[in-house]
């Protein structure tokens, strides 16, 4: 847990209370038992005795609580225990389409409104008698409608500014389409973050002969979009990086977007190059294989996709079939969504669990400990590829 010793010389705002919706359970559950464990190692000589300490080291930071529904579909909340003067932080998955519920005899998949709903339910629960609320939300809700263009809803935003206004204190999500949607809630917290050093960690731990340096390794963006994720993640290797500009037909639209007519490649040569895709979601999948086929086209040794959702939502058939084609290596992906469990069968995906890096931003934020500590990563990627060079990498 990065560093520790800050926590120690800090108080927690209120007792730590983690509501995880049952989109999130399984990830709620392994972020329990960090917090258990993380507890167990600090201010065991002050926790005794110190009132402003109290439940500070508990055995479950899970909260009981329950989403009954009615035959209409129509859902509430409820709380099995108190919430009262606790630090409350909810954790919700968005994209979980596994979740299902009864309507009228039939059987209904949660969409990301329902468990948008499902959250403010939550919340609304809470009757304002927590001492202060706080969302996890790793996959922003509606974060790809993130701009109007003519006459369209400005979802992202109206969300944010409805969670707000029911008295959310902060919020924190994981590689937002555009981060700049935090506008529309400037007075209050919002936290976005990035997986740069768990795609390395992954990637190392899944490749033993990768060569980290600009004559064997480049970064590319799938588009102009992920060329700052690119362009960070190319410089902390110490490797170059390069793009391909989507050509769209902006006079058609087909499932709610522009389709893409061809990717163009602007960069240097990879020829003989490991070369690293990374974005930030895969969602059919098919603009990311048609750039890894082309980057095999170019004569790329090995491509590897690192986007931090994976979505998946036309399936794993195209990739499948691309892999078969040797069309790419490794996909990367993190656990901060619901993964379809047959993923876990092929021999192309690497998961990287971000349970604990969950856990650690939990615990800074119930310190009020900046949380500049879990966000600056760039010396632990370094670390990490020095240890790897010298082939002695470990594992945390």
């Amino acid at each position: 847990m990065p560093n520790f010793h800050e926590l120690e010389n800090a108080m927690p705002v209120a007792p730590l209370k983690i509501v995880a919706l049952p989109s999130a359970q399984k990830m709620g559950e392994r972020i329990n038992q960090y917090m258990v464990e993380f507890r167990k190692k600090a201010h065991n000589d002050k926790v005794k005795n110190d009132p402003a300490f109290h439940g500070y080291i508990e055995n479950d930071y899970l909260v009981n609580f329950e989403l009954p529904r009615f035959g209409t579909g129509e859902a509430k909340a409820h709380f099995r225990e108190s919430i009262r003067g606790k630090d409350l932080f909810i954790l919700v998955d968005v994209c979980n389409h596994s979740i299902t519920y009864d309507i009228n005899g039939y059987t209904n998949h949660m969409s990301p409104d329902d468990h948008y709903q499902d959250l403010k339910r939550v919340i609304a629960a809470c009757n304002g008698k927590a001492k202060r609320v706080n969302v996890i939300m790793p996959f922003l809700y509606e974060g790809r409608q993130h701009k109007r263009n003519g006459r369209e809803s400005l979802d992202c935003a109206y969300a944010l500014t409805e969670l707000r206004d029911m008295g959310i204190s902060n919020f924190v999500t994981f590689d937002a389409h555009d981060p700049r949607v935090q506008n529309a809630i400037p007075l209050n917290g919002f936290d976005n973050f990035t997986s740069p050093y768990h795609f390395t960690r992954a990637l190392l731990h899944s490749e033993p002969d990768l060569l980290v340096d600009k004559d064997h390794l480049i970064v590319i963006s799938p588009d102009e979009g992920a060329l700052d994720r690119a362009i960070y993640f190319a410089s902390v290797l110490g490797v170059d990086t390069g793009m391909f500009y989507k050509r769209r037909d902006y006079s058609t639209i087909v499932n709610g977007k522009n389709p893409i007519v061809a990717h163009e490649f602007l960069g240097d040569n990879i020829d003989g190059k490991d070369v690293i895709i990374i974005d930030d979601m895969i969602s059919s999948g098919g603009s990311m294989l048609d750039t890894s086929r082309q980057l095999k086209q170019r004569n790329a040794r090995r491509v590897y996709i690192c986007c931090t959702f994976g979505l998946f939502t036309d399936g794993l058939k195209a990739f499948d079939e691309a892999y078969e084609h040797d069309y790419f290596d490794k996909v990367v992906v993190t656990d901060l969504t619901y993964l379809p469990p047959e993923i876990y069968q092929r021999p192309y995906f690497v998961e990287t669990d971000m349970s604990k890096f969950v856990a650690s931003i939990i615990d800074f934020i119930n310190h009020d400990v900046s949380l500049s500590n879990v966000m600056e990563t760039t010396d632990k990627i370094h670390e990490i590829l020095d240890s790897y060079n010298k082939r002695t990498l470990y594992e945390e």
